[in-house]
């Protein structure tokens, strides 16, 4: 019954590292969304079996083979231009495993119109200190990062912010994505140009006062939703239901993750943190070794796995160290 329906458990989605200076937290994503709407199967009337989509000629109205399909953009009224695969190939950002954050800004500063989807972001590994440390730095600063990912194949503007016990890495919409005020007819942002008085302003804001409270959304129900799994619970006890057998799905290939080489990052940090200082002196770097070695050893870093495929094969950065730019070529989860 979709009534008692529950949401699966919350599978990994992708596995990286968020990076911002030297500093390298190795995370995994997890959907912070479940899809509760309601999903309308078609079925044909006649013999209740299952109905697909199929690819049709709009001018011939037949179907046409997968093979004959080709890529074409309009760059002007009934003109387009024709992409091949390789060439579309060719345009996708060059995938990593990382979070890059740009620059951090105030936690107010996004306006919501550029939210788009969130996501939950965790530690793995040995993430979990310096995941910590970001997340409260973030809290007791009121900033959140804002970030570039590319998620499988697309790349992402997203922002990085704290929220409650853990991060939630919130993909935005490009800017270029978002239209302007200006063609909409819009009263004057001058309260007096609005043709407000200041008593109508008083009242409303009493009004606001009167209805606010504290943000549950355990308060707000989708009440299509709820009717329509009450009539779909009526019926069933009505026994008002129909067999419908689905064909067998397709065998589908699964991309396999792969995660993102993460070196010491406390050690990161502290170069972070030094970085433009100036140099250290050999007993400052020694006297710090001494203090590192009393500290729990680390464990030796696993061996980069061997690609199964070519070209988007993982590719090793190498050494012990990282700079700035992320490894690239890393095939996202």
């Amino acid at each position: 019954m979709p009534v008692s329906k529950k949401a699966p458990a919350p599978r990994v989605l992708w596995k990286g590292a968020i990076s911002f200076g030297l500093v390298h937290i190795p995370v995994a994503l997890y959907s912070a969304t479940v899809d509760h709407g309601i999903d309308f199967d078609w079925l044909d009337k006649r013999t209740m079996d299952p109905v697909g989509y199929k690819r049709i000629n709009k001018k011939t109205g037949r179907e046409i083979a997968r093979e004959q399909i080709v890529k074409g953009i309009e760059y002007e009224s009934g003109e387009y231009v024709v992409l091949s695969d390789k060439e579309i190939a060719a345009a996708y950002p060059k995938t990593t495993q990382t979070i890059e954050i740009e620059s951090f800004v105030p936690a107010n500063g996004i306006p919501f119109v550029y939210l788009e989807r969130p996501y939950y972001v965790a530690p793995i590994n040995r993430g979990a200190k310096v995941y910590a440390l970001l997340r409260e730095t973030l809290q007791r600063s009121g900033r959140v990062g804002v970030a570039r990912v590319v998620i499988q194949t697309k790349q992402h503007l997203a922002a990085l912010v704290p929220v409650g016990p853990g991060l939630v890495l919130n993909l935005l919409r490009w800017g270029a994505d978002i239209r302007p005020w200006t063609d909409l007819p819009l009263p004057s942002e001058d309260a007096k140009k609005a043709g407000l008085r200041p008593r109508e302003l008083e009242m409303a804001k009493e009004l606001v006062e009167d209805m606010s409270a504290e943000w549950d959304p355990e308060e707000f129900r989708d009440e299509f939703k709820d009717e329509i799994l009450r009539l779909v619970e009526k019926k069933v006890k009505a026994g008002q239901t129909e067999t419908v057998t689905q064909p067998e799905p397709e065998e589908g290939e699964q991309a396999e993750g792969r995660g993102a080489k993460v070196i010491d990052l406390t050690e990161l940090l502290k170069r972070s943190l030094r970085k433009g200082g100036g140099a250290r002196s050999r007993s400052e770097d020694a006297e710090e070794e001494e203090e590192e070695q009393e500290e729990e050893p680390r464990p030796r870093r696993p061996a980069a796995k061997k690609p199964k495929t070519g070209k988007t094969a993982a590719r090793s950065t190498g050494g012990t160290t990282r700079s700035r730019a992320p490894a690239r070529h890393r095939r996202a989860a």
